[in-house]
């Protein structure tokens, strides 16, 4: 499941993309400052676009933690999605990439290898989220998981719910049953590659 993703699109970029396809992006705690990073990790803190109850092509942009502690301690970062109606406090995880973590391949070798996947014919897109509010931390939001699709199967056993443009509106009014929205992409969808160990140069002959 994902524990890293990469944002390096400007808000401005973020904002007129929303404004292309006509949902209304308020910015009720003024334009979130954020600096282009390569790795977002468990605990920081990100924009996400939350939705508006009761509105439909309305969003909220806000800065907020990723995962709030579950009962035990436990970061609740990834959440799953099969069976559950999430008939509010949906939320939008704009990211242009996110990694998951394999085995090792080369010998010696001691950390995981690590993998990015980006969504085909897009600069940037949105991970399918929900957020809580909690006594200590505030306002936080999660990821949300499935069984995973074709281009992530071979590196996971889950996967987060990438969406594409014309489900943005849809995730965000929650009038519209989670199930229509909470797919898998086709395959092909999320082109990969290896991050870690780097893949190497190729040889000109």
């Amino acid at each position: 499941m994902c524990n890293d993703y990469r944002l390096e699109v400007p808000i401005a970029s973020i904002l007129e993309d929303f404004d292309d396809l006509e949902i209304k992006i308020d910015l009720p705690e003024g334009t979130p400052n954020v600096a282009a990073r390569e790795d977002i990790k468990i605990s920081d803190v990100a924009p996400i676009i939350k939705g508006i109850d009761g509105a439909r092509g309305v969003g909220e942009l806000v800065n907020r933690r990723w995962s709030w502690p579950a009962p035990n301690g436990k970061p609740v970062y990834n959440f799953r999605s099969e069976g559950r109606s999430f008939t509010s406090q949906r939320c939008l995880i704009p990211t242009d990439g996110f990694y998951e973590f394999g085995p090792p391949i080369e010998p010696g070798q001691k950390r995981k290898s690590k993998y990015l996947f980006t969504l085909k014919d897009h600069d940037w897109f949105c991970i399918a989220g929900i957020w809580r509010s909690h006594p200590e931390f505030g306002e936080a939001f999660t990821m949300l998981t499935t069984e995973p699709g074709e281009d992530v199967a071979p590196y996971h056993s889950r996967q987060i719910i990438p969406l594409t443009r014309d489900q943005w509106a849809d995730w965000l009014d929650p009038s519209v049953p989670a199930e229509e929205v909470l797919k898998v992409l086709p395959k092909g969808s999320l082109p990969v590659t290896r991050v870690f160990p780097p893949m190497p140069e190729p040889i000109l002959l």
